[in-house]
């Protein structure tokens, strides 16, 4: 795991950028997300519902690929979120990555926007920030 950037992991193939826009935590995977680097995600996926942000946003703009284990991941961070009173909202997806939440029909049980700042814009009350 890379430790030289505050809020960004890494394992070869996948890196992992989270920041916080008003109620949401923005994670960012770029890269392949699979069976060898799913824990990259599910770890601030987590950590942010743990610290309070609810309202996931997974920017899916430079994700390449995502297997069933990625899936599974991005299904698990819904439920916790979910259980918080907030979701998981997906934006930008790539077309290859897209059509394996279209096969599974993983897409209805997620909100899909086509750009992440669509996925931001329907934040009610984006400005306020969960308390500490």
């Amino acid at each position: 795991m890379d430790r030289g950037m505050p809020g960004s992991t890494s394992q070869g193939r996948l890196t992992v950028e989270v920041r916080h826009e008003g109620i949401s935590a923005v994670v960012t995977p770029e890269g392949e997300l699979d069976h060898h680097t799913a824990e990259l995600l599910r770890e601030p996926l987590e950590r942010s519902v743990e610290e309070g942000y609810s309202r996931l946003v997974v920017d899916c703009s430079r994700l390449e690929f995502c297997d069933s284990t990625g899936l599974n991941v991005l299904l698990g961070a819904r439920l916790k979120a979910e259980e918080a009173g907030g979701g998981v909202h997906l934006a930008g997806m790539l077309p290859v990555v897209a059509r394996v939440f279209e096969i599974t029909g993983a897409s209805a049980v997620f909100t899909v926007h086509d750009d992440l700042d669509s996925a931001l814009g329907t934040a009610p009350g984006a400005e306020e920030r969960p308390e500490a």
